[in-house]
């Protein structure tokens, strides 16, 4: 039974009893597929750039911990789980094991009815340092900040949820929005990338877009964008697009409002390639009518919209 068939939380309880009253026999598994990989390219030599040991076992530890750890009170079947992945690069690495690095961590989900899988979240993170000394086991409690290496790895996977709930039920993400906040909370001692800095693209924004009253009919929309509109665009494409229509309208006129924060970047980065393919497909005179109005709001790949429309 495949989860975008109907709200996840749904699917889950109607699986568990056929699980138990047909079959007897349930394997559940965790909520995440994530993928890490690390790289080293952007280390000098005497930077510990030829340890190759350490940096497999960070990986693999990274790796682990996302996969093999309960975030959720939810039981998910494997086919259920979330496909995400971390790539890390690293920029800086001592020999006492601490280390600096940018991060892009990306959240996908299958399309109903389709081989495809959209892009939910694609986050690069800037303010990826972290200590590891090798053989030393990851612990994590909900409740206490622990260090910043689990306490970041905690808040990609709480947002991975709250992404991909919200994108199968309206708001379905607030508990694990929720969660995010609290690890942010429980971080801000410990400095870059946590704290309201002048850096609206960090951890602390994602999560305040996350919960801030004025932002929630983004989110809203956002389960409109890929319950109704994406999981439905097979079967009417013009539908469809009439309906992500809309919620760039809703974008902009809420951007105009609250202008600058780190959702509307979130979705671009998020969509952008998604969104030409899109509208690709539309008539001309549709094509025109949204060219200018995607350029506005994603002015990075303003050059990529306008083409649409010739």
């Amino acid at each position: 039974m495949k989860k975008y068939q109907i709200f996840k939380y749904k699917i889950l309880i109607l699986t568990t009893v056929y699980c138990l009253l047909i079959t007897g026999n349930c394997s559940y598994a965790q909520e995440l597929n994530c993928k890490v990989t690390i790289s080293t390219d952007q280390l000098q030599v005497n930077e510990q750039r030829g340890a190759t040991q350490i940096y497999t076992e960070i990986q693999n530890v990274m790796q682990e911990f996302l996969n093999n750890r309960k975030w959720s009170n939810d039981n998910f079947l494997a086919e259920e789980k979330i496909n995400c992945s971390l790539s890390v690069i690293l920029t800086k690495a001592t020999s006492t094991g601490e280390y600096d690095a940018t991060a892009n961590f990306q959240v996908r989900r299958p399309v109903y009815g389709t081989a495809y899988e959209t892009v939910l979240l694609n986050f690069v993170d800037k303010n990826f340092s972290f200590k590891y000394v090798a053989g030393t086991p990851l612990t994590y409690n909900d409740n206490n900040y622990n260090d910043n290496l689990t306490q970041i790895l905690a808040f990609y996977a709480y947002v991975a949820l709250a992404f991909d709930y919200d994108s199968f039920g309206k708001l379905g993400g607030t508990n694990y929005a929720q969660k995010a906040l609290n690890v942010v909370n429980l971080a801000q001692t410990a400095g870059g990338g946590w704290t309201s800095s002048n850096d609206i693209r960090n951890r602390y924004w994602v999560s305040e877009n996350l919960l801030n009253q004025q932002l929630q009919p983004l989110r809203e929309g956002f389960y409109t964008y890929h319950r109704l509109a994406m999981d439905n665009y097979a079967n009417n494409p013009a539908a469809g697009r009439k309906q992500i229509t809309e919620y760039l309208n809703q974008i902009k006129q809420i951007s105009q409002s609250r202008p600058g924060q780190v959702w509307y970047r979130l979705f671009f980065e998020a969509k952008f390639s998604e969104l030409l393919n899109i509208y690709g497909d539309a008539p001309l005179d549709e094509r025109k009518k949204i060219a200018p109005l995607l350029a506005s709001l994603d002015p990075t790949n303003s050059e990529a919209y306008r083409k649409l429309g010739k």
